[in-house]
This record gives structure tokens, C-alpha cells and sequence, in this order.
């Protein structure tokens, strides 16, 4: 299983959001392709232990139980529901999104796992650094193929 931590793997996402433009048409979901970039931006914001959304109901009980669908090798279910305080609805600029996302990429990868969010996932619940890895890698492989990249 590929993991941000690892360099190669970094690399190769940020060559793939490189190859987005303003026009990258979705394959399936309903964000454009800078609320995308948005998104996993702020999904970084929580790995990196900068936002710490709350947990809801529904993870308290089923998230330990399903958690290894965000660090496994299979793929993430198209159109599946995300965390409501990540959920970007509003207008994005499409290079700001962009180069923000990129940045906080580099950031995590250089930090190295002992600096990944001892926070628990708002739905899944408490991970491992590893599982962080695998599971953020997991995320922006999603996003890049939903987009085409």
C-alpha cells in the first residue's frame, strides 16, 4: 500500500495535481475541480492536527468496525459521504486551491509520521500515523481519479 510518508509517493501526487487544469472535468460527485483540491486541503488540515472536527454518532459506532477501507488497498466507493465540515459547496479559485494543497502535501511528508495528528478521524476514529499515511495517500488517489489524473 502506497503512503504519503514515503517520497516516491509524494511525488507521484504531486505530478498527477500538476496535470489538473481550471477545465479537469469530474467523473463522477458533484465538487468542481477547485472545490476538490479544497477539500483534500482540508482534509490535510485535520491529519496535520489543524482542525479537529468533531466526531459524530454514526463513526463513534460503526467507524472502528469499517476504518480499514481509509488504509487498505482497495479503492473508496465513488460518491461516497464525506465529513460534513469538509464538504466545500462554495466558489474556489482554482490555482489558490491548488498551490495550498501542494503545500500542505510537501508539509505532512516532510514532517514525517511523528508529527501526524494523534487526533482521532472525525468518523473512523483513532489511527496510526501508518494508517494516516496510507489512508491521506488513499484520499488524494481518489480525488485524482475522479478528476482523470
Amino acid at each position: 500500500m502506497k503512503s504519503i510518508f514515503n517520497q516516491l509517493h509524494t511525488e507521484e501526487i504531486l505530478d498527477r495535481i500538476n496535470k489538473l487544469s481550471p477545465n479537469s472535468q469530474r467523473q463522477w460527485g458533484k465538487m468542481d475541480v477547485a472545490q476538490m483540491l479544497a477539500h483534500c486541503s482540508s482534509f490535510q488540515d485535520i491529519a496535520m492536527g489543524n482542525t479537529f472536527p468533531s466526531r459524530g454518532w454514526l463513526g463513534i459506532l460503526i467507524g472502528p468496525f469499517v476504518k480499514p477501507i481509509f488504509y487498505n488497498d482497495k479503492q473508496l466507493a465513488k460518491n461516497m459521504s464525506t465529513i460534513p465540515t469538509i464538504l466545500i459547496v462554495d466558489e474556489k479559485e482554482f490555482e489558490t486551491e491548488k498551490e495550498k494543497l501542494k503545500q500542505k502535501i510537501i508539509e505532512f511528508q516532510k514532517n514525517g509520521p511523528e508529527k501526524c495528528t494523534t487526533h482521532p478521524h472525525p468518523f473512523f476514529g483513532k489511527l496510526t500515523s501508518e494508517q494516516w499515511g496510507k489512508g491521506i495517500y488513499k484520499h488524494l488517489e481518489h480525488h485524482l481519479k475522479q478528476f482523470g489524473v
